[in-house]
């Protein structure tokens, strides 16, 4: 069973930086892309930011384009996304989804495996 392991989620004052993780495992897959998603308290889950495998193509949703970056190890299938000049606004539970057939999307549905999720809150 494929298992997404994230980590590097916690509370930090506005302004500050965090860097989550993301690691698949427990299974073999084409893994073609990465994302990164939110959810705060009574809202629908967003999509945050993507990264596509091999070429490591980004694509960032608008509020966090200068703030946040995603990059990638394609040795050990590990993604990250670092997170500066948190605001209060960011505050919620990350995710880490990886889409085995389809690259770098913005959709919920295009993602075939997910994490537990991460909390992250920022202070103001």
């Amino acid at each position: 069973q494929v298992r997404l392991v994230e980590s590097g989620g916690g509370l930090v004052q506005a302004g500050g930086s965090l860097r989550l993780s993301c690691t698949p495992s427990g299974g073999s897959f084409f893994l073609r892309g990465v994302g990164w998603f939110r959810q705060a308290p009574g809202k629908e889950r967003e999509f945050v930011a993507a990264i596509n495998w091999p070429a490591g193509n980004t694509y960032y949703t608008d509020s966090v384009k200068g703030r946040f970056t995603i990059s990638k190890e394609n040795a050990k299938n590990i993604a990250y996304l670092q997170m500066n000049t948190l605001k209060p606004e960011d505050t919620a539970v990350y995710y880490c989804a990886v889409a085995r057939g389809l690259s770098a999307t913005s959709r919920t549905s295009d993602y075939d495996y997910w994490g537990q999720g991460t909390q992250v809150t920022v202070s103001s």
